[in-house]
């Protein structure tokens, strides 16, 4: 499974960023390699439509599960439209690493 995490870093050891729309990085993390690209999130500059922007560049990635702080509402309509399941609430103080571990070990 492809796992996208919003993250402050290209890194596993990066913090994870509480902002979808935002973020610096884009994590796509495959669940059962472990291996993951680094995308730079093109929206993070944008006036507007960054969220949107954002939830098409992880849907064209092919991510089924976006681990993330807070989506807003038009990027949510469209990430639950690909049906990618979203998991909010994460906080700027966790790691990617642990994030990924923590989810992967709720799901099993």
């Amino acid at each position: 499974m492809k796992i996208a995490i919003t993250s402050s870093g290209g890194s596993m050891d990066a913090l994870v960023s509480e902002q979808f729309g935002r973020c610096q990085y884009f994590l796509i993390v495959d669940s059962e390699t472990m291996k993951f690209e680094a995308v730079s999130n093109l929206g993070e500059q944008m006036q507007s439509g960054a969220g949107p922007k954002a939830a098409e560049l992880i849907i064209n990635k092919g991510a089924e599960v976006l681990l993330t702080g807070h989506v807003g509402d038009k990027a949510e309509a469209a990430l639950k439209k690909s049906d990618i399941i979203i998991v909010d609430g994460l906080k700027g103080n966790l790691k990617v690493k642990d994030a990924i571990n923590s989810y992967l070990a709720k799901k099993s």
